[in-house]
């Protein structure tokens, strides 16, 4: 396969592959004149497209704090972000879960089909399911009393280090949060410097409705994300009832749902796009596989070459979900695809 400048995709990979080696022996982070440009911080705008990368990449990492995903940031070389909530509201004292989280995960989900419950099973996850509940109450509380000046210092913390947020995912936006809640959020992400905030598409036009109206006071964008759900119609309804509604486009995620000609959803709907994640995936007819970036069927280059030549201004970020390689991390990983954006741009 060739992109519209003739690269076909195992030269694209070759020669990505070698930058990032080259770099790797000259700087861990960044090349020299990044470097030199911005006096040893992180700058991944690359022919006017800025590269961010999201939070939820790091999920594998021992410590979630703020400061340790600051440093897993500038790792990368990336100097905006996406950010999810765990790191800012800890920084902000959010009180800590009593609950082993994962155990919370599996006493919250359905039982699988087949599979039958000992009594000792039920009642622990009764039990974990009260604990959450109580745990969710205090957090509510918490989130309509806590003071904006720990996002506004985590803001400038990152920003010391080269680092904005232009995005935050908390999970305070769904139809079981209070109004507190919701508005809490947007208060947060503002406090943070992001201009939108982003979850999942709900489905529910009551809400989307609700959000877009809360969102307007605070001159916040709602950026709904989507999954194999998308298709080049699904957002409309949302992004009818107000401009405040937006598109977290998954460009990934949209190609593994089968959807032909993924350029064409950028193309028409740039203009309420205000971030798009990348990743690459394979269609239904390849079983849908998440790969290294190069190896799927996602159009990366094609995509970011568009966003560059028409100059769209919204962010392309980087979610790393395939399975990293053995004797490799999540920095490096997230480094590669960041090396393979910018030769595309660069192309």
């Amino acid at each position: 396969m060739k992109n519209e400048r003739g690269i076909s995709r195992r030269q694209f990979i070759g020669t990505s592959a070698s930058i990032a080696a080259g770099i790797a022996i000259s700087s861990p982070i960044l090349g020299s004149p990044s470097i030199i440009r911005n006096f040893n911080k992180p700058f991944s705008e690359i022919k006017g497209v800025r590269i961010g990368v999201i939070t939820y990449s790091f999920r594998g990492k021992p410590d979630q704090s703020a400061e340790a995903t600051l440093k897993y940031i500038t790792d990368c070389g990336i100097s905006q972000i996406e950010l999810m909530g765990g790191p800012a509201e800890s920084f902000a004292g959010m009180p800590e879960a009593p609950f082993d989280r994962r155990a919370m995960w599996m006493a919250m989900r359905p039982p699988r089909e087949g599979e039958e419950l000992t009594e000792e099973q039920k009642k622990e996850r009764a039990e974990i399911r009260t604990q959450v509940e109580a745990y969710n109450k205090e957090v509510a509380e918490w989130r309509g009393s806590v003071s904006m000046d720990s996002f506004e210092k985590m803001r400038k913390m990152y920003k010391d280090a080269g680092v904005s947020v232009y995005a935050f995912k908390p999970s305070t936006f769904g139809k079981n949060n209070t109004d507190v809640e919701i508005d809490y959020g947007l208060r947060a992400a503002k406090a943070l410097g992001a201009t939108h905030v982003t979850l999942e598409l709900p489905g529910d036009d009551i809400h989307t409705a609700k959000l877009a109206q809360m969102a307007a006071k605070h001159k916040i964008y709602v950026a709904y994300h989507g999954h194999e759900q998308q298709t080049p119609t699904i957002w409309d309804t949302a992004l009818g009832q107000s401009e405040w509604n937006a598109m977290n486009l998954d460009f990934g995620h949209y190609v593994a749902a089968g959807n032909a000609k993924p350029l064409e959803v950028v193309k028409m709907k740039h203009d309420r796009i205000k971030s798009m994640h990348v990743k690459d995936r394979t269609t239904p007819e390849n079983q849908k596989k998440n790969l290294p970036f190069g190896e799927g069927d996602t159009p990366i280059v094609e995509v970011l070459q568009l966003m560059r030549d028409q100059k769209y201004k919204f962010p392309a970020t980087i979610e790393l979900e395939y399975r990293i390689p053995e004797g490799s991390d999540e920095i490096a990983e997230i480094h590669k695809c960041f090396e393979y954006c910018k030769k595309a741009l660069e192309s």
